[in-house]
């Protein structure tokens, strides 16, 4: 299994997310608990170009300080909503065999959910725990309204969302 943290970057971590604070904790609980347990655990930024604020250079690009990157743990940085659209995060994740993907971050109308559709069109098994993935109000639905659909019914056949300690016990596996 690989967790994948998808853009949880400075500008994009903010408490206006829905359920910020459970969000946020469970992100690091999953990613503190992969690392125990030696699962790999991959980090994809979102480039949005110069001049937007969430570009290389900007510090609202880097990864919020709640989840930084240990290590030697990869990170990859896409310009378009899907983490697969990364040429050379598509080809690492190609030579994996463990082909179970647990996806975790922001935001779930747009970066996580065209990653999980592309990951499950690829053939990964994608897990997504339960308040691990949130996003913002917008002009047709609040944050938790965005984030239900998703979790509930836009990805039902397409990814397995299950209880966060059930995640959490997958990465003892």
């Amino acid at each position: 299994m690989i967790l994948l943290v998808v853009d949880m970057q400075k500008g994009l971590v903010d408490e206006e997310l829905y359920d910020y604070d459970a969000f946020v904790e469970k992100a690091v609980k999953l990613i503190d608990t992969a690392r125990k347990n030696k699962v790999e655990v991959i980090y994809v930024q979102h480039d949005a170009g110069p001049g937007s604020g969430l570009s290389a250079g900007d510090d609202d690009f880097e990864i919020a300080d709640q989840v930084s990157p240990a290590k030697g743990e990869k990170v990859f940085v896409k310009t378009i909503n899907s983490c697969f659209g990364n040429r050379e995060f598509k080809e690492y994740m190609e030579q994996q065999d463990d082909k179970r993907l647990m996806i975790i971050g922001l935001q779930t109308n747009y970066c996580i959910d065209a990653t999980v559709k592309s990951a499950f069109e690829r053939g990964y098994e994608v897990i997504i725990p339960e308040g691990t993935n949130s996003t913002f109000d917008n002009d047709y639905m609040t944050g938790e309204t965005t984030v239900r659909y998703y979790n509930e019914d836009v990805w039902d056949g397409v990814a397995d969302v299950i209880p966060f300690e059930e995640a959490l016990d997958l990465m003892g596996k």
